[in-house]
C-alpha cells in the first residue's frame, strides 16, 4: 500500500479529525514532504482535505466518494476476506469481474465503480451509470454444485440485500418490484443482473457476478427524459458518505444471507418487501400483455398470478408492469 493510500485510510478512519504533517509522516513512517504529495493528489481526486496552521490536516465528513478504505471501514469482520476494487470508472464492472473469474480469481472479489461506460441491465438493455452518483457494485460467487435455478436465488437474495442496505443508512423504506428491480416512493432506485457461466459436463454453475446498480444521489445534469419520470435515488443529494456506506452495507447484508443465514430468511424478507402482491399487474409474454393479479410469492421467490379468466400461473422469470404510486399520492 502506498503512501496515499494509507493516507486515505487514515483520514477515512478519524473524519474531521486534524493530523498535523509531523504526526502523520511518523504514523506512516515517511517524509513531510511525502505526506503533502499524498495530500495534494487526494485533492486532485475530489477529496475535500481542510488544512489549517496548527492543527494540521483533517478529511471533510461530507465526503462521498467511493473507496476500498472508505467501505472496508463500514464492513462487518466476516466480510473483512472480500477483495475490493475500487475504480473511479469501468466499461461494466460485471463484465470486469467475468474477466477475473476467467483469469482464476476466487470467490469474493468485487469490482466497485463510480461511473461505467457500457453498464448492462437484463435482457441486453443498457443500464445507465453517470459519474459520482451512484454505485456500480459485481461480486464474483462459487458456489458448490448450484444448479442455475439455484443461482437464481442470488438476484432475489441481493434484492432483499439491497433494500435492507437502504434502509439501514438512509431510514427510508425500499421495496422490491418483481423480480429485480428495487423502487422507493415510486421510482427505481437499484437494478440488479446476476450472470452465471455453466459447466457443460457437470451441469452446474463454475461461478456467478452478482451485479447492482443504485442510484445514490441526483446526477448532475438529471436523469436522461426517456427515465426521468421513471428513476429515483436514495438520497436527494450527495454527501455524509452515503455511497460508501451504501456499498458496504449491501455487502454485509448479502453474505449474511449468502454464507450464514437460512433460505427462510430472505424468502420471508423478500414477500414482506413485495410492491406487487395484491395488486393489478400486466405480465408479458410472447402473445402479448395480460392482465392479472398478484397473489403471492413461493418458497424460490416465483410470483403467483390469477388471470382474469380465473387461470392462476407461476411466474419463474418475464416481465411485469404495475402502475405505481408514489405513497402521499
Amino acid at each position: 500500500m502506498g503512501t496515499k493510500e494509507q493516507l486515505l485510510a487514515l483520514f477515512e478512519n478519524n473524519k474531521g479529525i486534524y493530523f498535523s504533517g509531523e504526526d502523520i509522516a511518523e504514523m506512516l513512517s515517511v517524509s513531510r514532504a511525502a505526506v503533502w504529495k499524498a495530500v495534494k493528489s487526494l485533492r486532485s481526486e475530489g477529496y475535500h482535505i481542510d488544512a489549517v496552521q496548527n492543527k494540521g490536516y483533517s478529511l471533510s465528513v461530507e465526503t462521498d466518494i467511493l473507496s476500498e478504505q472508505g467501505i472496508r471501514k463500514y464492513l462487518r469482520p466476516s466480510c473483512s476476506d472480500l477483495l475490493l476494487n475500487v475504480k473511479a470508472q469501468v466499461d461494466s464492472t460485471n463484465s470486469e469481474v467475468r474477466r477475473m473469474a476467467a483469469s482464476g480469481a476466487p470467490e469474493g472479489c468485487v469490482m466497485i465503480a463510480g461511473s461505467q461506460t457500457a453498464g448492462r441491465g437484463r435482457r441486453g438493455r443498457s443500464f445507465y451509470s453517470p459519474v459520482d452518483s451512484g454505485i456500480y457494485l459485481s461480486l464474483l460467487l462459487r458456489p458448490q454444485e448450484y444448479t442455475a435455478a439455484q443461482a437464481a436465488s442470488f438476484t432475489t437474495m441481493a434484492a432483499v440485500a439491497v433494500c435492507e442496505a437502504i434502509e439501514s443508512v438512509s431510514g427510508k423504506r425500499a421495496q422490491i418490484k418483481w423480480v429485480n428491480d428495487i423502487f422507493m416512493d415510486g421510482k427505481k432506485v437499484c437494478g440488479i443482473l446476476t450472470e452465471a457461466s455453466m459447466g457443460l459436463e457437470s451441469g452446474f454453475v463454475e461461478y456467478a457476478v452478482l451485479g447492482i446498480g443504485i442510484n445514490v444521489s441526483p446526477p448532475k445534469d438529471g436523469f436522461p427524459d426517456e427515465l426521468a419520470d421513471i428513476a429515483g435515488t436514495v438520497f436527494e443529494e450527495a454527501g455524509g458518505d452515503g455511497k460508501n456506506r451504501l456499498a458496504a452495507e449491501f455487502l454485509n447484508c448479502f453474505m449474511s444471507y449468502y454464507k450464514e443465514r437460512p433460505a427462510e430468511d430472505y424468502v420471508k424478507n423478500y414477500r414482506s418487501r413485495s410492491l406487487v402482491l395484491g395488486r393489478e399487474i400486466s405480465v408479458e409474454s410472447p402473445n402479448g400483455a395480460q392482465r392479472a393479479t398478484a397473489l403471492d410469492v413461493d418458497e424460490e421467490c416465483h410470483l403467483i398470478v390469477r388471470y382474469e379468466d380465473g387461470r392462476t400461473e407461476t411466474l419463474s422469470s418475464g416481465e411485469i408492469s404495475v402502475r405505481l404510486k408514489k405513497e402521499n399520492e
